[in-house]
């Protein structure tokens, strides 16, 4: 098995025809990809007008379940209890995957006229299976390890240890920094603090009920802690990244190595615990999934100190990126308690939250390994320019995901309730 799920590298795309996509191609991919369409039979489909320059199609699913798209030649757009309004560039970034409706959202570009955005949500979900060839989740699809709270250390056999953060999408390790490294650690990032303040660039901050406002996240914290410094050239660290065996390695591009975090309680403004979300719930899955994102922990954490919680299985599962009460699935949430120095290890598409504190606060670090280029020849230019229209219409740079994913979320939240 691979957790290299990319199909897609960012030179092969190239400007699409909106009208040309609604009036031919989609219409021709729902038709022959009926049979995996079958997958969607528990949605909610109601009907969706697509609104683009003007001109507007409606999506609908008939008595017998087949799903089409139709010209609206007798007015139906006014109708459809679901009115979605995109740009020609938006259409061209939905359907290559670089952005989503939560992506979107999350910009303050999604021009939703009427309905709700689970609704979009519903439809995206059929778009992706039939512009990707694959299914849709369904209850009981999956299948998943007999112990989910099994936890590993680094002497445990690696066999194991791939096989079972490949099926379960996560991985709890045990013990793997001392607690007076983390010591060390902690004051360092006592240390760091009035070296970062709101608007620097490198730091995120929340306020908390008193109306104090705390920093919450210090980026590049390596440059202010020898020992995160040292602790990114450990082999204990950098031998996390050849567990799969798909040659990830750090992704240290932006400068951002490594990130320290403080969970205080009773956070009332700004992102601080994350609801659920995967971190490609912007887009670009099929570019960049599956990265590894690793967390240390400072303190341990529990259900009252701000743990780390992952539907098992979510990665090998086409659902809403951002999942909430109102989307349920049945693969099971799986809290993962850490004591101090234990690491954490989930996949990019694996979904996840941060549980908010309520009787302790909580300090952890986070850094990753991302895959190799799919497609090293792959036009820098290109690159470039479909990474300029993606940040166009959401914040999709790594740093910026997991925070404007559950900002997202919580929007979703409101707009279903």
């Amino acid at each position: 098995m691979s957790v290299d799920f990319r199909t897609r590298w960012d030179g092969d795309v190239t400007p699409l025809d909106s009208i040309a996509f609604f009036d031919s191609r989609l219409p021709q991919l729902l038709e022959e990809r009926a049979p995996l369409l079958a997958s969607a039979s528990h949605l909610d489909l109601r009907p969706m007008t697509v609104e683009v320059d003007g001109r507007c199609w409606v999506l609908s699913r008939d008595d017998t379940g087949r799903i089409a798209i139709t010209g609206d030649t007798a007015g139906d757009a006014t109708q459809a209890p679901v009115h979605l309004r995109l740009t020609t560039q938006q259409v061209s970034d939905l359907v290559n995957d670089q952005i989503t409706p939560v992506g979107m959202m999350t910009g303050g570009a999604l021009d939703l006229v009427r309905g709700r955005i689970g609704r979009v949500l519903d439809w995206w979900l059929v778009l992706r299976c039939a512009l990707d060839g694959i299914a849709i989740y369904q209850a009981g699809d999956i299948s998943l390890p007999d112990d989910l709270a099994r936890r590993f250390t680094l002497d445990d056999d690696p066999d194991d240890m791939r096989e079972f953060l490949e099926s379960a999408g996560f991985l709890h390790l045990r013990g793997v920094f001392s607690e007076q490294e983390m010591g060390r650690i902690s004051d360092e990032m006592d240390a760091a603090a009035p070296e970062y303040e709101p608007g620097d660039g490198n730091s995120w901050w929340a306020t908390v009920a008193g109306g104090d406002q705390r920093i919450v996240r210090m980026q590049r914290f390596d440059e202010r802690s020898t020992g995160a410094a040292e602790l990114l050239t450990d082999p204990r660290f950098t031998a996390l990244g050849g567990l799969l065996g798909d040659d990830h390695d750090v992704d240290w591009s932006n400068g951002n190595r490594i990130e320290a975090l403080y969970k205080p309680i009773d956070v009332v403004e700004g992102i601080s615990d994350v609801p659920w979300h995967k971190d490609c719930s912007l887009g670009r899955h099929s570019y960049e999934c599956c990265m590894l994102t690793v967390g240390i922990s400072v303190t341990g954490a529990d259900a009252t100190s701000g743990q780390l919680r992952v539907i098992a299985g979510s990665h090998r599962a086409l659902v809403w990126p951002s999942l909430l009460d109102t989307a349920p699935l049945d693969l099971p949430d799986v809290p993962l308690a850490t004591g101090t120095g234990d690491v954490t290890i989930h996949l990019s598409c694996t979904l996840h939250m941060a549980q908010p504190p309520v009787d302790r606060e909580r300090r952890v670090l986070y850094t990753g390994f991302r895959l190799p280029p799919r497609d090293p020849a792959a036009t820098d230019e290109a690159q470039r320019r479909l990474a300029r229209s993606a940040r166009e219409t959401a914040p999709l740079n790594t740093s910026q995901s997991a925070a404007a994913a559950g900002q997202a979320a919580s929007q979703l939240g409101r707009s279903l309730n």
